[in-house]
């Protein structure tokens, strides 16, 4: 069967239900006995030698009444717990295992099936997706995954991702496990959550940024106050005392839209000891310079090819609120109150099959009253695959400080046992 044939049976069926008013999702049995008869009426014609016959009926009913009952060509995707990413691209489907392959679908698919899949998943959330609005990003699967999806006129065609969560509850002793941190790394960034540190985690899309913040959040004391704020919510670390907070898109009308910096703002005035937040690429960066002047850690996400590219980025975001403040004192502002960069980093493997990521470095901002980062190395490694070694530099003072008593028998000792 041809994928022409088969999109001329969907299409037929869909204006078959279409036209008895019926709701394929309420209604199944009637659904699938109108498959059946569209399937049954193409056989009949095949007899008549007007098109070719259908060489496994039973097969093409199953496949039609997947893609209009349920989630089409991206269910057994969807359901399957080894894949972690799905990219759909027109009338293309990839994936991403858990190994770090890009694979392609083994079905072939149309655009026009695809989009009803997406739609369909749209449907079940509290977001759109229609010329009105051609940009949706949702939580789907009861909030196991994040959905993205861009329709025409913005894209040339159906672009959507989809990021399932199942890996994102990981703490620092699985990292160290995983090979991404030591155990004196580990113990470090342990010592300095509990510390109510801020912590910046950079590094490029897919490093794993999001599990490393996971871990983070896993490791802070459970009588410390919590407040997550995403524009989609993808952390799923249980909390003791906080709560979770998701940005909303405007209504129809236009309005009710609560943005990513709504939520850091109102959180503020919410006695936190940690504000999260999940990504930085906008406005919000702003009231996190608010954050450090309450006295309050801070930890985030942000997109950067170095430690370095993360702090400017964080600055360039925060300007991107237009409060007319000068970038210098924006840069003051976070070189004083950030305490520690961790720069992840991401990388095929020699066989090409696995996507190694680890963590590169991390690295302490020297306080300073002015405008520029000062930053110095604690933990580093010199290349994917290499191993990490504390690099013999010791945390600026102040940091010292109040890492002190939260790290059994001394940082000193915990860190030369770590050396190069």
């Amino acid at each position: 069967m041809t994928m022409d044939v088969y999109e001329t049976l969907r299409r037929e069926a869909l204006a078959l239900i279409d036209d008895r008013g019926i709701d394929p999702t309420r209604d199944p049995e009637q659904t699938r006995e109108l498959l059946r008869r569209t399937i049954d009426e193409y056989q009949r014609r095949a007899h008549l030698g007007e098109v070719r016959r259908l060489a496994d009926p039973a097969a093409t009913l199953e496949r039609l009444a997947r893609s209009v009952m349920g989630r089409g060509p991206l269910i057994e995707l969807l359901e399957d717990p080894r894949i972690e990413e799905i990219f759909v691209e027109g009338d293309r489907i990839t994936y991403i295992e858990a190994g770090g392959a890009l694979r392609s679908a083994d079905v072939p698919t149309t655009e026009e099936e695809n989009r009803q899949a997406i739609q369909r998943l749209v449907s079940e959330t509290d977001r759109r997706l229609d010329a009105s609005s051609p940009i949706a990003q949702a939580r789907i699967l009861g909030g196991t995954a994040r959905l993205t999806a861009v329709i025409p006129p913005v894209a040339d065609r159906l672009s959507v991702t989809i990021r399932k969560y199942a890996l994102r509850r990981q703490t620092l002793g699985e990292l160290v496990a995983l090979g991404s941190l030591t155990r004196e790394a580990a113990a470090f960034l342990e010592a300095a959550i509990r510390a109510s540190a801020s912590v910046i985690v950079s590094g490029p899309p897919g490093a794993g940024k999001t599990s490393f913040l996971s871990a983070l959040m896993a490791a802070v004391p459970p009588d410390h106050c919590i407040r997550c704020c995403e524009e989609v919510r993808e952390l799923h670390v249980p909390l003791v005392h906080g709560s979770y907070y998701e940005a909303r898109p405007p209504a129809i009308g236009g309005g009710g839209e609560i943005t990513l910096r709504d939520l850091v703002k109102v959180t503020l005035a919410m006695r936190p000891d940690l504000i999260v937040v999940g990504e930085v690429r906008g406005a919000e960066a702003f009231e996190l310079t608010r954050a450090a002047n309450a006295g309050c850690g801070m930890a985030c996400t942000i997109h950067a090819n170095s430690a370095a590219d993360a702090l400017d980025a964080l600055v360039n975001a925060a300007l991107m609120a237009g409060e007319n403040v000068p970038e210098r004192v924006v840069r003051k502002v976070f070189a004083s109150s950030i305490d520690l960069v961790v720069h992840l980093d991401r990388a095929t493997d020699q066989s090409g099959a696995r996507i190694l990521r680890e963590t590169m470095e991390i690295r302490a901002l020297v306080p300073s009253l002015h405008e520029d980062f000062s930053t110095e190395p604690i933990f580093a490694r010199d290349r994917i695959g290499a191993p990490m070694a504390w690099t013999g530099v010791l945390p600026p003072e102040p940091l010292m400080r109040r890492l002190e008593p939260h790290v059994t028998g001394g940082l000193s000792r915990l860190l030369e046992g770590g050396g190069m």
